[in-house]
């Protein structure tokens, strides 16, 4: 009888021995930090993220705006605060000065423009500027009323005065009364002023005075000259506004015209006009006195700059640069803040805003407990309204901190006083205050990006290449030099690169840059002729090469065609560029020359890249199983077949994590290019001028920076743009390697 067959059983599984409690204990140890020290860098992460939130935060609140107090039973047809808000001036239309207290409303100080002569006041207006109100009576008399206030201490209490100088009254020859419309402007310097007004005929009539102080006795004399326009307007004037600088007269007509004469003296030049709209309400000059707000009978409100002709000879014309949402009801009231571009507006009906010219922003919207509102008043502090109606003054509180910045001023494209048009633009101080901040990020990113690319397109192919030369191509007794070496070049400090750059390397690559351009086509074309020399040797001589060593040769070839080169560099500027590239290139491209260029930061930074992109790279390269290395050698592939089909797709995710290593190393870098470039925030791809990035200007900025301020909290926003932009890079980058990997990790 056959027995059955017996399949042998596989032995038991060994019992795992206990561990011993010390190990059990360090085991846990171990893995209780690996865990905690993931879930801090977590935690970091979104600590940084959320402190860059909590500072940016109150870039984007609205202005909060609230009434303190109101006088009732009081009107004024123009009225000025001084800067702590503690009184009120009004002109009232019996041609008196009233100064009263804003908390309570009892009168203060009350005196005649005119003492002993009676006046009726037609209208007035407070003069852009804050310190002067311009009047003008019933029967034609024009005048500037001063307000000043002393500030005093008694004890520890603040005392405010007001002071009541003498107006300035301007005298008309032939005055047809009542006037159309007035404004008027005095300069505080000198005390030169100026009145524009419409008489009853429609002509335009302007007086002047010039003061001029004797240098030697210091004595002032006022003299008067006045001009009558030969024909008069074929419109009302509903609005008229003189600039600071008593150069230019703006006026809106009832047919929605807006008017611009260059005033020169006392004459007005050829008058420039805009297209009929809505007839012009109210008018009134935002602080630097170049935009010109415009309220319409609509209840639309628009933004007007002089802007030069675009051709050769063409004349200036005036342009509409921006709108705001309309209001219900006729604009009735214009009044800036005499610290930025914030602007207050009322209509009939008493919904007022409040709005910023450069951002475009609308602050604040709501009604105002007045009817019909006809003045207001931005305080000095820009921390206050006064607003006057025909049954009361309504005093508010007004909180504003960052009106400059909204999304379209950080990165879209604003149109800018001065501009031709819209334009992207960062330049956050000048030396006056009336200077219009520009804040656009925009420039800066591509600025980032612009010297990212170029240190990359250096760095990346010699990076790689090199360490693919080194890991698979050369010789173990040159790679125990050339591997620590490179390395070593990790541990330059970049101030170090960014002084040699900037100092050295600049002013040497201008002058010798044709040569540069030469070694980019003659070396490659010289290191192919060697090779094909190489290979056309008997294979007697070429055995006679240690293998893995023809990189001294190459080397050697390299540098000498590199000196020609460059030796070469001012007789080819003479042949090809007539002695000079630079201007050459201006002629030729219209691109500037700068010395301190991106070519001298791409060179600079990625230095400062190779060493990290190759370390990670050969590596990578080196890590790659020997076995299929030597598998593919067995089948009759060449080394440079095994070595591109065979062992760079399996390092690619490490070739990959290289690159983009690399590539937060230039994104990140600050000290180089702050040194390197000129460090100038445009926004230009061209190779040949300088550029500022989000590193460099944080550190050129912060420290002057007042903390809190909008520029402060900018700066903040453009911190949060390179964490977040980073970060998603990264994130895209990893999600990239692993699938690399999976592709390739079956090899």
């Amino acid at each position: 009888m056959t027995e059955p067959l017996r399949v042998p059983q596989p032995p038991p599984p060994p019992v795992p021995e206990r561990l011993p409690a010390r190990r059990r204990f360090v085991d846990r140890a171990g893995a209780t930090i690996v865990k905690a020290g993931g879930l801090a860098i977590i935690a970091s992460l979104l600590a940084i993220f959320v402190f860059l939130l909590v500072e940016i935060w109150p870039l984007w609140r609205p202005a909060r705006v609230r009434q303190d107090s109101r006088i009732e039973e009081l009107a004024a047809l123009a009225l000025v605060t001084d800067e702590y808000r503690t009184h009120v001036a009004l002109l009232t239309a019996q041609g008196t000065v009233r100064v009263v207290r804003a908390a309570g409303g009892e009168d203060v100080a009350v005196w005649p423009l005119a003492p002993g002569e009676p006046l009726e006041i037609e209208g007035a207006v407070v003069v852009p500027g804050g310190s002067w109100i311009g009047a003008w009576t019933a029967r034609g008399d024009i005048l500037a009323v001063p307000v000043r206030w002393e500030v005093a201490f008694e004890g520890s209490e603040r005392v405010v005065r007001p002071v009541a100088p003498e107006p300035v009254r301007f005298v008309l020859r032939d005055t047809l009364a009542p006037l159309r419309a007035a404004a008027v402007q005095v300069r505080d310097q000198d005390g030169s002023a100026v009145a524009v007004v419409q008489r009853a005929d429609g002509r335009l009539a302007v007086v002047r005075r010039e003061v001029v102080e004797n240098f030697l006795t210091g004595e002032s004399t006022a003299s008067w000259t006045e001009w009558l326009s030969p024909d008069p307007l074929p419109d009302r004037i509903t609005a008229l506004v003189v600039d600071r600088e008593q150069r230019y007269v703006y006026a809106g007509t009832s047919s929605g015209r807006l008017l611009s004469w260059e005033l020169d003296g006392a004459v007005l030049g050829d008058a420039m006009a805009s297209p009929q709209g809505s007839p012009v309400t109210a008018l009134t000059l935002l602080i630097g006195h170049r935009s010109l707000v415009v309220g319409r009978e609509d209840g639309s409100l628009e933004i007007w700059f002089r802007q030069r002709g675009t051709g050769e000879g063409a004349p200036a014309r005036l342009a509409k640069v921006r709108e705001f949402p309309r209001h219900g009801d006729a604009i009735a009231t214009l009044t800036p803040s005499l610290r930025d571009r914030t602007f207050f507006a009322a209509d009939e009906a008493g919904l007022a805003g409040l709005y910023h010219s450069t951002s475009r922003r609308v602050l604040w919207r709501g009604p105002v407990s007045l009817l019909q509102p006809r003045s207001a008043f931005f305080a000095p502090k820009g921390d206050g309204l006064a607003v006057g109606g025909r049954d009361g003054v309504a005093l508010l509180d007004v909180l504003n901190p960052h009106p400059e910045v909204g999304w379209r001023a950080l990165f879209g494209k604003v149109w800018y006083e001065g501009y031709d048009g819209p334009e992207f633009v960062w330049q956050s101080s000048s030396g006056t205050d009336d200077f219009e901040p520009k804040l656009s990020l925009t420039p800066l990113i591509v600025g980032t990006l612009k010297g990212t690319l170029y240190s990359l397109l250096l760095a990346i192919p010699l990076a790689v290449f090199g360490a693919m030369y080194a890991s698979q191509f050369m010789h173990a007794s040159l790679k125990r030099y050339v591997k620590p070496t490179v390395e070593i070049m990790a541990a330059l400090p970049s101030v170090v690169l960014g002084f040699f750059a900037g100092l050295w390397l600049a002013p040497r690559l201008e002058r010798v840059f044709p040569g540069v351009l030469l070694a980019h086509l003659l070396l490659p074309a010289a290191l192919v002729a060697l090779g094909l020399g190489q290979r056309a040797l008997p294979g007697r001589m070429r055995g006679r090469l240690r293998h893995g060593g023809e990189v001294v040769l190459y080397g050697a070839v390299l540098a000498l065609g590199l000196w020609a080169c460059l030796a070469a560099s001012p007789w080819l500027e003479a042949w090809l560029f007539g002695g000079s590239f630079s201007d050459w290139l201006l002629e030729t491209t219209g691109w500037r020359y700068d010395q301190r260029n991106a070519i001298v930061v791409g060179i600079a930074m990625g230095f400062a890249v190779i060493p990290i992109i190759f370390s990670v790279a050969e590596e990578a390269f080196s890590n790659v199983p020997q076995e299929l290395v030597c598998a593919s050698l067995a089948l009759g592939a060449t080394r440079w077949q095994t070595v591109t089909r065979m062992v760079l797709p399996a390092a690619s995710p490490g070739i990959f994590s290289a690159v983009m290593i690399g590539f937060g190393r230039a994104v990140g870098e600050t000290m180089i290019v702050l040194m390197a470039t000129g460090n100038t925030p445009i926004l230009d791809w061209s190779p040949f001028n300088g550029f500022r990035t989000l590193s460099a200007n944080i550190a050129v900025e912060i420290p002057e920076a007042p903390y809190g301020s909008t520029l402060y909290r900018t700066l903040f926003v453009a911190a949060l743009v390179l964490f977040v932009f980073t970060f998603a890079v990264n994130t895209a980058a990893e999600i990239v390697r692993q699938r690399l990997r999976e592709r390739h990790g079956r090899l």
